[in-house]
């Protein structure tokens, strides 16, 4: 009986003109363009630089920052207010002003000021902004006073995992994450309404099909999906972007298969308590958009208050994330992700199970 419930499913699929094309072109065009798009890294900040110093050591300070990637410079400005005014146009995003006696208080007294004003309209590239500023101009003091930081301490960084801070390869391993949930999680949502909305499932409904049976049919053929969707956005990160699982393969695959199984019985819940596949859809996105957020994806959940630290606890996709970055970028094995793996382990027992008891299959 489940031989021929499978079969139905891919029957269904194969008929339905939309979605092999959805399996195949949502992952490609989402892993080409968002690993672009989804990236904090702020660059092509602008400033406007105020020197009213006009000395040798203000001047090589000014061109060191205008020399930085991340810094465009847009003006020389002779006042602050005259600088004051770019900022207000959008003209420039931060003001670097090095006010007069600059070069004196560095020689004579070992310190000097300067006034960092940034458009704090866009908080994180104010702050980055300032940051990277605030770095070059540290910088440049060592430099100044010959030697790398004070007490002759050399600081020697290694970036572990990621030498070279490519946020890509950081984003990309959680953009599948997020390409399971979406297609995994949405198909199996809107399947069993739409068969309420035409009336096959009363078909099923007169049958000896068992709940158990019925679920599990629904449940295999986006298990499937998830692999050919999963293996789709691996070679397109390995072509275009060179980034390839640093642990094995086998891991990479069975915990995935794990979380597919868990966002596609949640599908199925939601589809078992909604009666249109306009209900399933508005619910289903509103649980994507908290899992989407609160997962971790874009920033920290260390980041988060307390009390949504303990929200994402509840969230099966933050869990798959960790997984995700710690066996593309560290190459961990199923010996250090047994927290992650036994909470996605209880996050597939607890909604397929609800998928099964929530089914009525009497009407």
């Amino acid at each position: 009986m489940l031989k021929y419930l499978i079969e139905k499913e891919f029957k269904h699929i194969r008929r339905n003109k939309f979605l092999p094309r959805l399996i195949l072109f949502f992952p490609t065009m989402m892993m080409i363009v968002l690993p672009w798009a989804a990236n904090l890294d702020v660059k092509d900040i602008d400033v406007a630089i105020v020197n009213r110093d006009h000395s040798q050591l203000s001047g090589r300070l000014a061109e060191k920052i205008s020399a930085s990637a991340y810094f465009n410079l847009s003006s020389f400005s002779e006042s602050y207010n005259n600088a004051l005014k770019t900022l207000d146009k959008g003209d420039a995003d931060i003001i670097l002003e090095i006010p007069e006696g600059f070069e004196k208080a560095l020689v004579k007294e070992g310190n000097a000021k300067v006034l960092i004003a940034a458009n704090a309209v866009n908080g994180t590239k104010a702050g980055m902004g300032s940051a990277y500023l605030a770095s070059i101009i540290s910088d440049y003091a060592i430099e100044l006073s010959n030697q790398t930081v004070s007490g002759g301490i050399e600081i020697v960084p290694q970036n572990r995992y990621n030498p070279a801070m490519d946020y890509k390869k950081f984003m990309v391993p959680a953009l599948m994450v997020m390409l399971l949930t979406i297609l995994c999680g949405f198909l199996p949502a809107l399947n069993i309404v739409s068969e309420k909305e035409v009336g096959t499932i009363e078909q099923i409904n007169v049958t000896p099909v068992g709940k158990f049976t019925f679920i599990l049919a629904k449940l295999i053929p986006y298990w499937l999906i998830g692999f050919v969707v999963l293996t789709i956005a691996v070679i397109i990160g390995r072509v275009i972007y060179g980034i390839t699982p640093q642990g094995s393969l086998f891991t990479f695959y069975l915990l995935a298969s794990i979380f597919v199984f868990v966002v596609s019985g949640f599908g199925l819940v939601i589809s078992n308590y909604s009666n249109t596949m306009q209900q399933a859809m508005f619910v289903m996105f509103f649980f994507m958009l908290i899992f989407i957020l609160m997962s971790g994806l874009f920033t920290p959940v260390e980041s988060m208050p307390r009390w949504a630290q303990i929200i994402t606890i509840f969230n099966p996709m933050k869990y798959f994330i960790e997984i995700m970055r710690m066996v593309y970028l560290k190459g961990s094995g199923l010996d250090a992700l047994t927290r992650q793996i036994v909470a996605l382990l209880g996050f597939a027992l607890l909604f397929n199970s609800w998928a099964v008891l929530s089914y009525r299959k009497s009407r």
